[in-house]
């Protein structure tokens, strides 16, 4: 089967950086902590289960252990082996890793966790994608939905990178349910937004 042009910009990273830091193509720690804080602002994970969709290395439940926040479970979905490997490779209590392409096999995404959490995965995706995908999620999710995405070219400098407008986003996410809110203000060109299907 062909590789998605959604994940070759990841193997072609993997191939150079092997599961370094460098695969995840972030620009920077920082910036990739940033993200990981807006997602956590957006919804309180404590004692839930989560799918942590595209989870790379499985830096996110990282971060969250280091900021004592504890999920009854972590569920790591990705795609790419090299980065799969590594979040194993971490034995991280109360964590489960699962191989998968969940734009090409929604079911990936019906892993029984009750929030869906999307850091960086969706950058890749084209328009039809993106929305497809959201769609998937907030059928699947229990609880909620809570994705970042890049909301204008100032983070989007590189082809194979997207963005969205945010007055787009959030039109389509009114459209799935009615508790819905975005933050666009940790960092430019970035935006965090939550679907909820019930208070959280």
């Amino acid at each position: 089967m062909d590789t998605p042009d959604y994940l070759l910009p990841y193997l072609s990273a993997t191939r150079r950086y092997g599961a370094g830091f460098g695969a995840l193509l972030w620009a920077s720690p920082r910036t990739q902590a940033a993200r990981f804080a807006a997602l956590l602002r957006a919804v309180d994970v404590n004692n839930l289960t989560i799918l942590d969709v595209g989870c790379g290395r499985g830096d996110l439940f990282t971060f969250m252990i280091h900021h004592g926040i504890c999920p009854a479970a972590y569920i790591g979905l990705e795609a790419v082996e090299a980065l799969a490997a590594a979040a194993e490779a971490k034995r991280l209590s109360n964590a489960r890793i699962i191989r998968g392409d969940f734009v090409r096999d929604p079911r990936q995404l019906e892993a029984g966790a009750d929030v869906l959490l999307f850091s960086g995965s969706l950058n890749t995706l084209d328009e039809r994608a993106f929305y497809q995908t959201l769609t998937n999620a907030y059928t699947a999710a229990r609880r909620a939905v809570v994705f970042n995405f890049l909301c204008s070219s100032d983070l989007a400098a590189s082809s194979f990178l997207t963005w969205h407008r945010s007055e787009a986003v959030l039109a389509f996410a009114r459209k799935q349910c009615d508790r819905v809110r975005l933050w666009d203000d940790y960092l430019k060109g970035d935006a965090t937004v939550a679907m909820e299907k019930e208070p959280l």
